[in-house]
């Protein structure tokens, strides 16, 4: 399944080990939620990065105090009309804090595409790769959003406030450049 992230395909670094398999030495893993939760500790201990795939079914609290060693949250839709990993999305992006990458996964129709985006997704595992350009111009279809999320992109209130304060500390410097 195509991995695209940044609109562009790439290549998967992260190796999914389910259940009883055995890690893989020096490569990123990908593994479930129950396993990550019973082998935290071997997984702590390992250098090559971690990845959990996290049902929608969990709660995020169970996740939050392993997310400073998760490189990967992978979140799972199991239908298009199961909009629960959204929430974990923005729970982990707002509330948590969590910087790392947030991958979509599961069933996942194009008219979604920008709202995983706005909800704080930055990789989506495509079923088509006619998808992967229908995801690219959903995430260059806006400049600017007016509400706020857990995303990389800023509010329009955001970006004019930032303006401003860049006017307001900008003048006093040419008033007294002026004055001299």
């Amino acid at each position: 399944m195509p991995l695209v992230k940044a609109g562009r395909v790439i290549e998967d670094k992260f190796v999914r080990v389910l259940d009883d398999a055995a890690l893989p030495d020096n490569v990123p893993v990908l593994v479930p939620a129950e396993r990550f939760l019973a082998d935290s500790a071997e997984l702590s201990s390992r250098t090559a990065p971690v990845g959990a795939i996290w049902p929608n079914s969990r709660k995020i609290a169970e996740l939050a105090p392993h997310l400073h060693r998760l490189a990967l949250v992978a979140l799972v839709f199991p239908n298009f009309r199961d909009g629960r990993a959204y929430s974990q999305a923005r729970l982990l992006r707002e509330q948590y804090g969590y910087r790392g990458e947030l991958r979509a996964t599961g069933e996942i129709l194009r008219d979604q595409f920008l709202f995983l985006v706005r909800a704080g997704f930055d990789a989506l595992e495509v079923k088509k790769d006619a998808d992967v350009g229908a995801y690219a111009s959903a995430i260059a279809r806006y400049s600017v959003y007016y509400q706020p999320t857990g995303g990389a992109r800023r509010s329009a209130l955001q970006e004019r406030s930032a303006r401003q304060r860049a006017v307001r500390e900008k003048a006093p410097q040419e008033t007294v450049r002026s004055a001299g």
